[in-house]
């Protein structure tokens, strides 16, 4: 998705301002939307790659302006609307107006707590050979799609090389979609600046990225 979170290369933006000692949440309705989304998650409602999807489709001049718990929140509320969680009536509310829909794993109880704190595990088993080896000059493709990717726009369309393969994982823009979670390679690929960025680029600049194979192509 060619949303307003795809950043990289953009101008405009200004820095990155590092904040001295950062708290980790600065207000405390922070720690509950972690909690909420974590709990939802793993009750079932949805995985991380659906999640991170909701969170794109904010709307630009919302999520610009919103703080990243903000996101996280917003992405959540109409998450569950559109899974049938929740309902706008509801969130108007401020409470259920109707009997909640049934969990695919269940109410998430206390005992749970540690396990869902811990992140998960996407490596899966191959299913096939993999395309793409060390040292591989590869073409990322030009692709646009309407719903949830990883690979950057800015690297669309050119060259780099392969220099790690990470093995098999779950495939985000299958796994946001709820169509499986179809594993794929893992690669990280390298970039030159200049390739990506012309020639008023910085000549010692380097971007690495992980791609996965569906993404590449030979070059």
């Amino acid at each position: 998705m060619n949303g307003v979170h795809d950043m990289g290369g953009m101008d405009g933006f200004g820095k990155v301002e590092p904040e001295p000692n950062e708290p980790v949440f600065h207000a405390e309705w922070e720690s509950r939307v972690l909690a909420m989304v974590r709990a939802m998650g793993a009750a079932g409602a949805f995985n991380i790659d659906t999640s991170r999807f909701y969170r794109e489709m904010i709307p630009p001049h919302i999520y610009l302006s919103s703080s990243y718990y903000k996101k996280w929140f917003l992405g959540l509320e109409e998450m569950l609307i559109a899974k049938g969680y929740l309902t706008r009536e509801e969130v108007a509310a401020g409470h259920a107006l109707q009997p909640a829909k049934a969990l695919k794993h269940g109410k998430l109880e206390r005992d749970d707590v540690e396990r869902t704190m811990v992140r998960g595990k996407f490596a899966r088993p191959a299913p096939a050979p993999a395309r793409f080896k060390i040292g591989d000059r590869v073409r990322a493709k030009n692709i646009h799609p309407v719903t949830h990717t990883r690979l950057p726009r800015y690297v669309r369309g050119h060259v780099g090389v392969v220099e790690l393969n990470h093995g098999c994982h779950v495939f985000p823009d299958s796994a946001a979609m709820e169509r499986g979670e179809n594993p794929q390679w893992l690669y990280t690929v390298v970039f030159e600046g200049r390739d990506l960025w012309g020639e008023d680029g910085d000549p010692t600049l380097k971007v690495s990225i992980d791609a996965f194979e569906p993404y590449l192509d030979p070059a």
